[in-house]
């Protein structure tokens, strides 16, 4: 029996689009993997670049530049394509710009005959994600949002860092909006199986420095923008782990933005939460038991998301 295939399509190579393939080709994620972007040249010019790396890298990868045809065939479309955050605008500014660009690039998909998973992470990756099944009519299992994997992430490495543990024995999660109204859920955090309480009381910790902490992941993105313009390679690196956990049918939990239809106490809105992820896409949300505070801040989250999607889906 000949094995089937894997192919990724990619929407965007712009900072985070290119960043991506580069992090697929050196993990050899996936056997094929099309560029598609407006600005041909670009998409063109990257091909050719990380076909030049091939000799290098851990298994072969078809790259080609492509067109919308191509996503046909393609298992996941990723999509990364839109405006980009400029420094002092939030990823809310963003809403209005970014989902009439996601119309004509959801309606050129699906006339390819795409029956896949949409994998987003153009913010505000929250709204664009609903905007996705919106315009797909696709099942919520296969629509999933890169939310907020990285923010994560970001609290898992300044967590090991601060109490110079190997970040990957740091269990914590931040979810929410990929935004400014993300909260970090403090009381299912641990090191190594400890509670985080635990830690602060034998590490002399204050609870003002873990504060602080948040505060770093939850503005990181500006700062990042600041010093560089954007931020990609920790979301690349985060968007290909998804496409990894999808592909390799793991069951992996991401905190992904994933549609809420009475998890949490919420519906019909997209958020970042821990989600179990396979070869189907979400195959459940998990739902952790928030304290009173966590429930309120997060209930806040959502409450800002459809207050702001309010206007784009009347």
């Amino acid at each position: 029996m000949l094995h089937r295939v894997n192919r990724v399509a990619l929407i965007g190579t712009g900072f985070v689009g290119s960043s991506y393939a580069f992090a697929m080709l050196n993990q050899g994620i996936t056997e094929e993997l099309v560029l598609i972007d407006l600005n041909k040249e670009k998409a063109e010019g990257d091909a050719m670049d990380l076909n030049h790396g091939l000799p290098f890298a851990p298994s072969r990868t078809k790259i080609w530049f492509g067109s919308y045809e191509d996503c046909g065939k393609a298992d996941i479309v990723v999509i990364t394509a839109g405006a980009n955050q400029k420094p002092g605008e939030t990823r809310l500014d963003l809403v209005e710009k970014n989902t009439k660009i996601f119309k004509s690039i959801v309606d050129g998909i699906l006339a390819s005959g795409f029956d896949g998973i949409f994998l987003v992470a153009t913010n505000p990756v929250d709204i664009l994600t609903y905007a996705v099944r919106k315009f797909s009519g696709f099942p919520k299992e296969r629509v999933i949002g890169s939310g907020t994997i990285l923010d994560t992430a970001r609290f898992r490495f300044l967590l090991g860092d601060y109490f110079d543990v190997d970040t990957r024995n740091v269990h914590a999660y931040i979810i929410g909006e990929h935004g400014d109204t993300e909260l970090p859920v403090w009381s299912h955090a641990d090191i190594a199986g400890m509670e985080i309480e635990k830690w602060k009381k034998t590490h002399g910790t204050s609870q003002k420095d873990l504060d602080q902490m948040f505060e770093n992941v939850r503005d990181a993105a500006y700062h990042i923008i600041e010093r560089k313009g954007a931020t990609y390679y920790g979301i690349a690196m985060g968007l290909v782990r998804l496409t990894k956990a999808i592909l390799q049918n793991e069951n992996s939990v991401l905190t992904v933005s994933a549609y809420l239809d009475g998890e949490y106490g919420q519906n019909d809105i997209y958020i970042g939460v821990p989600a179990i992820v396979n070869r189907k896409g979400i195959r459940e949300i998990v739902e952790l038991e928030l304290n009173e505070t966590e429930k309120q801040k997060f209930e806040h989250s959502v409450n800002v998301l459809k207050k702001t999607m309010e206007s784009v889906f009347k």
